[in-house]
């Protein structure tokens, strides 16, 4: 029987004597096969697959920035001392998979830390840390009822305030935690359309807070909103200007002199909100979060670099140019601006516009296996996405090497030796070349909004990179199709229908099919669309009828054969005669999202529990390998390479099947 595991139990998986395990190996740059039975697939271990620090969050407090992870377990807390250049302190976190919200309190002695988690588990989602001792680890103080902390704040007197969510059906509450009393409570739901609170502030008589949001909220869901809770009567008022009312999220929350810096996704602009005067405001002709606030100058965040508002001029400035990729925090150290990338400490002279960077790798970051994203093989190589980085796996030579990429690889192929990948977050497609030496760099964006590539294929006729992808905020989703030799890009918005992502992608004979993933609870849940990538048009299209969307497609033969959410089953459709000739149960091989992939002539597929094939003449379902449970973060991936081999992870570990043996004994049987 095969056990679902979440992502804090998949990274544990490499952790403690597992992680002390697959780092021997890799070191030792050997590969362990360990067969199945003598009859089944020959599995090799190939090593972790990403291992480094990743982070999602950073804050200032004294000569010391401190960070927080993302995507590994344990869940820490580094210190990176900023006189020498070193990390000097580090603490371990008892639950959740990532760091997104750090404050310090008014004396800067503790750090407040709040973490993303896979459910409401019962244990801490707020711990704090004694700064003045930091070799004792950090303590959990309490939980709220929400599942995420995305945001925390802590008032002049020392109470914190957190805001986060997690649940689309469930309106995120503002909660407070008392350090003199020990006691977590809730201020309620100012907005029961919200499907997400992302930024919080607090001051004497107020606490700020803003909600919004994801595309998991549905049609009619609020618009963002600013609430300013009134600390005495726990009332809140919405003070969000008109200006900006028509953003989807209120991001980022800061206290200024005397204002407060508001950062909202969507009209492309930021306000300063007079503190005494909520009526008050100015607004800044452009999206920035993470406000701060040096003598006349406001900076912020607007990637890709750093920006500076004068409020006397009214003129903006931008003081880091270069593309560092996403931003985790900012803040103001002496006459600088500081800023942490996913790679490095940034200090930025906002006066002559130079930035000096230091190397967290260098300066000793713990890292360690993290949860991966895309998945590509070919030429020799194995490519796999992580955070800021993808690994590549050379086979030949066990030679492993991780190429900075900004954001996040969600998939990828490989085309005669060239990379080319789907990046989020509003990256578009990127391609890496390993004869040039060059990194990986952007070959073509995707329109306004389709931040979230979902699924990457190649089109031999035509010659094109075809690329799906979703909006997070909006819904809906976009067509790309990309041409290497031109270097000319085609897309098209919603070619589905306005409510369906193009979740998978698939080719044949020139001919791009795009399945549709319909989260919300009206409308067609899993179309399938044949569509011409030239002409950039539809052919037709068909609904095959299934209870929830489209999670990945793949074609052999005449076939197309579909895996939907959530185990609703498995459909094929013959091509020749745009009919439904099969559907069945995948309920024993997975739960939610899964891949497909064909290899010597089988179509395999991955869940986050299983590998599997399908019957080339029954469609009937084998499992090859239970209980893979590989530590993915975005949902399973499966690849293959010129030889047929698949690849896949189980746990963190990279893995490659070789399913020969198998084949001929089913082969004979049939």
């Amino acid at each position: 029987m095969s056990v679902s595991m979440n992502r804090r139990q998949l990274l544990q998986a490499g952790g403690v004597a597992g992680l002390a395990t697959a780092f021997a190996s890799m070191s030792a740059g050997s590969a362990n096969a360990v067969p199945t039975n003598s009859a089944g697939p020959q599995i090799t271990d190939l090593g972790p697959a990403v291992v480094q620090f990743s982070l999602m969050s950073s804050l200032l407090v004294g000569d010391t920035v401190y960070i927080g992870s993302r995507n590994l377990d344990p869940v820490r807390i580094i210190g990176f001392h900023l006189p020498s250049g070193r990390v000097t302190s580090r603490t371990d976190l008892g639950s959740g998979y990532s760091i997104q919200a750090l404050a310090a309190d008014p004396s800067g002695r503790y750090l407040y830390a709040g973490v993303l988690r896979d459910g409401v588990d019962g244990k801490p989602n707020i711990y704090r840390w004694d700064l003045s001792t930091p070799t004792l680890p950090a303590v959990g103080v309490g939980e709220t009822g929400d599942r995420d902390i995305r945001a925390l704040a802590v008032a002049p007197d020392g109470k914190v305030y957190a805001a986060g969510g997690g649940l689309t059906s469930k309106a995120p509450s503002l909660w407070e935690y008392d350090p003199a009393t020990g006691a977590v409570s809730s201020w309620g739901v100012p907005d029961p359309g919200a499907t997400i609170a992302q930024s919080i502030a607090a001051t004497a008589g107020y606490v700020y807070f803003g909600t919004g949001s994801t595309l998991g909220g549905g049609n009619g869901s609020s618009p963002g909103r600013l609430f300013a809770f009134d600390r005495t009567t726990k009332t809140s008022t919405n003070i969000l200007p008109a200006e900006v009312a028509s953003g989807v999220s209120v991001t980022s929350l800061s206290v200024l002199d005397g204002q407060l810096g508001v950062g909202v996704k969507g009209p492309g602009k930021s306000v300063l909100i007079n503190l005494a005067d909520h009526t008050k405001y100015t607004v800044i002709p452009k999206t920035g979060v993470m406000f701060r606030q040096l003598g006349n100058d406001v900076f912020f965040v607007k990637e890709p670099g750093v920006w500076a508002y004068n409020m006397t001029t009214k003129k903006i400035t931008q003081i880091l140019t270069e593309d560092v990729g996403a931003m985790w925090g900012l803040d103001v150290y002496g006459s600088k601006a500081l800023t942490v990338s996913s790679y490095d400490v940034i200090e930025i002279d906002p006066a002559v516009r130079t930035a000096v960077k230091h190397d967290l790798t260098t300066a000793g970051a713990p890292g360690g296996p993290q949860l991966c994203m895309g998945l590509a093989a070919g030429a020799g190589d194995v490519y796999v996405g992580g955070t800021g980085v993808i690994a590549r796996h050379q086979l030949a030579s066990n030679a492993l090497s991780y190429l900075r990429a900004t954001g996040e690889a969600k998939d990828a192929v490989v085309v005669g030796g060239v990379l080319f990948t789907g990046q989020y977050n509003s990256r578009g497609i990127y391609a890496f070349d390993p004869t040039t030496g060059q990194p990986p760099y952007q070959v073509a964006a995707l329109p306004a909004g389709q931040n979230r590539p979902l699924d990457v294929c190649w089109d031999a006729v035509n010659g094109l990179v075809i690329a799906g992808a979703q909006n997070d905020t909006g819904g809906g989703g976009c067509f790309a199709a990309y041409n290497p030799a031109t270097t000319q890009v085609v897309t098209k918005v919603n070619p589905i229908d306005n409510l369906q992502m193009v979740r998978a992608v698939a080719t044949k004979d020139g001919v791009a099919y795009l399945g549709g993933d319909n989260i919300y609870s009206t409308g067609p849940r899993s179309t399938v669309v044949a569509w011409d990538p030239v002409a950039n048009q539809e052919l037709w299209r068909i609904d095959p009828g299934q209870s929830t969307g489209i999670a990945a497609m793949a074609i052999h033969g005449k076939y197309l054969y579909g895996m939907s959410r959530r185990a609703a089953g498995l459909f094929v459709i013959d091509l020749d005669t745009r009919t439904v000739v099969h559907r069945g149960d995948l309920s024993s091989v997975c739960t939610d999202f899964g891949a497909l992939q064909v290899a010597r002539g089988v179509v395999y597929g991955v869940s986050d529990t299983t590998v599997f094939r399908i019957d080339p003449v029954s469609f009937a379902v084998s499992v090859v390998v239970p209980g893979i449970n590989g530590g993915w973060y975005s949902g399973p991936h499966i690849t293959a390479d010129e030889d047929g081999f698949l690849y896949t992870l189980r746990g963190p570990n990279l893995v490659r099947i070789d399913d020969q043996q198998a084949m001929q004994t089913m082969r004979k049987a049939s």
